[in-house]
Parts: structure tokens; C-alpha cells; sequence
């Protein structure tokens, strides 16, 4: 027997679309950008962090409306963290604190991505990146890698 997941709660799914029930009138993103986005059905959108001086890519986390209004004008990065569905600073609780340099959304406004100068693990698992542990195909040698990792789905 399947069982179909609960259907997610998530401030960004307030009526008023592009509202946050965390957002007050004066804390609000933008307007214009909020028009923009394109969210998941959850309310919202995957935002890459890619270290701004070497073009590494560090990690993938979620965003709703206040999180990137948080990260706009903090300077720091926020997440919505799906599994504690509450927002986390990146490196409050580790140190690896990332510092915002710009922020751009792509040509489908559907993802963002974070420039950002990384102190420390971008991972929670200490790694620099959330990308290296498990490279399932090298493209410059040409030969696919032997991952340790389970197959996905398990």
C-alpha cells in the first residue's frame, strides 16, 4: 500500500501569493521580485550557493519570500529548512557562515543563485561542498566514478 504525504505546510502557501505569514508589511521582499519568481508548489525555490571568487558550487538549499528578503538584506544567507520547517541562518549554529556578494535569479526566475564567500564547510557533513562526496561521472576522464553511496530512492 502506498501512502500519500501529508501536503506540506509552509508559510510561503499564505493566500496572498508571495506573502510569508513570517513576513511583516515592512519586512516584505520586494514586490517586484516576489511578481517574479516562480515557486514550487510548496512556495518555494531552490537557491544555489556558489563560492563568488572561484565559481565553486557549494550547496543547494530552499527559499521562500522571506527567506531571500532575509538573505537580501542581512547579508547572510537563509534557508527554509524543509525537514525542521523553520528558517536557519547558514553558520549560526557552525561557524561556516556565508556572506552574500550578489544575488541573481536565472532566466526562468525558478532558481536562485547566491554568491557567496564561504568561511569554512558548506556541507553538514563537514565537506567543502555538498558535490563531492558522490561524483557519480567524471566527465575529464571520461569514466564513471565507483560511488559508495546506496542507490538512490533507498
Amino acid at each position: 500500500m502506498t501512502r500519500t504525504p501529508p501536503p506540506a505546510r509552509h508559510p510561503a502557501t499564505a493566500p496572498h501569493r508571495g506573502a510569508s505569514r513570517h513576513s511583516s508589511p515592512s519586512g516584505r521582499l520586494d514586490p517586484a521580485i516576489a511578481a517574479r519568481l516562480k515557486r514550487s508548489a510548496d512556495g518555494l525555490v531552490p537557491a544555489i550557493a556558489q563560492q563568488y571568487d572561484t565559481g565553486e558550487v557549494l550547496m543547494l538549499g530552499w527559499m521562500d519570500d522571506e527567506a531571500l528578503h532575509r538573505t537580501l538584506t542581512t547579508g547572510r544567507c537563509t534557508y527554509w529548512s524543509r525537514s525542521r520547517q523553520e528558517y536557519w541562518v547558514k553558520g549560526d549554529t557552525s561557524g561556516h557562515v556565508q556572506y552574500v556578494k550578489s544575488v541573481a535569479l536565472d532566466c526562468d526566475a525558478d532558481t536562485v543563485l547566491v554568491k557567496v564567500d564561504q568561511v569554512g564547510a558548506a556541507c553538514h557533513t563537514g565537506a567543502r561542498t555538498c558535490f563531492e562526496a558522490d561524483v557519480i561521472k567524471d566527465a575529464v576522464s571520461g569514466e564513471d566514478a565507483v560511488s559508495d553511496a546506496p542507490p538512490l530512492g533507498q
